[in-house]
């Protein structure tokens, strides 16, 4: 049974890295290495090319020109990826915020996702308190984030923290400062034989 594994979360809270971490961990427990599809990687290039075109800014990924026009068709290249990797048996992680989707419950939908009842999925929200959030996005210095640092009174109304009791589709992970027991016990909720 393939899987579809979902690192969701805001900017800056470690995701990509957090899954190629679980993505070994997974390969090291025996599991069928999965695919990895990351928004930025798949996207980045093109996003930057059209919205350079567009608006004279090749970073922006937060206008409402973005948001409007280039947010969900990204998203759904990404999730048509993951399904045609699905249909040949492959695993898929997919990396990307996702937070409307993980808001209104759509990646637990699977009629919305389009996968079949033989898919396994599991979707993780990765979170960190906002101040440390901000400092790791100060510090890596991408230039997509400027306007979310420029703008970060409104950016911060778009933040949202799911609750277990609210969400119960989600393996919520704190990645302010995770000790090594919560990250296996993650792994664990990823591997097959959790189900």
């Amino acid at each position: 049974m393939p899987s579809l594994i979902f690192f969701c979360g805001h900017a800056g809270t470690g995701k990509t890295t957090l899954a190629k971490r679980a993505l070994a961990a997974l390969r090291a427990r025996g599991a069928d290495a999965p695919c990895l599809l990351d928004k930025d990687t798949l996207y980045g290039d093109y996003s930057a090319a059209v919205m350079g075109v567009l608006t004279g800014d090749p970073n922006d990924r937060d206008s409402p020109l973005y948001l409007r026009h280039l947010r969900d068709p990204e998203y759904g290249g990404l999730l048509k990826t993951a399904r045609e990797n699905l249909s040949l048996g492959v695993s898929a992680i997919v990396v990307g915020p996702l937070s409307r989707e993980v808001r209104d419950h759509r990646l637990a939908d699977r009629a919305w996702l389009g996968v079949e009842g033989g898919v396994r999925v599991r979707i993780v929200w990765v979170h960190l308190d906002e101040a440390e959030a901000r400092r790791r996005i100060q510090a890596r210095g991408n230039p997509n984030d400027a306007w979310k640092l420029a703008h970060w009174d409104d950016y911060r109304t778009r933040l949202f923290l799911p609750t277990a009791a609210d969400y119960p589709e989600l393996l919520l992970f704190d990645n302010t400062a995770p000790e090594d027991g919560d990250f296996e016990r993650l792994v664990d909720g990823l591997m097959p034989q959790a189900d």
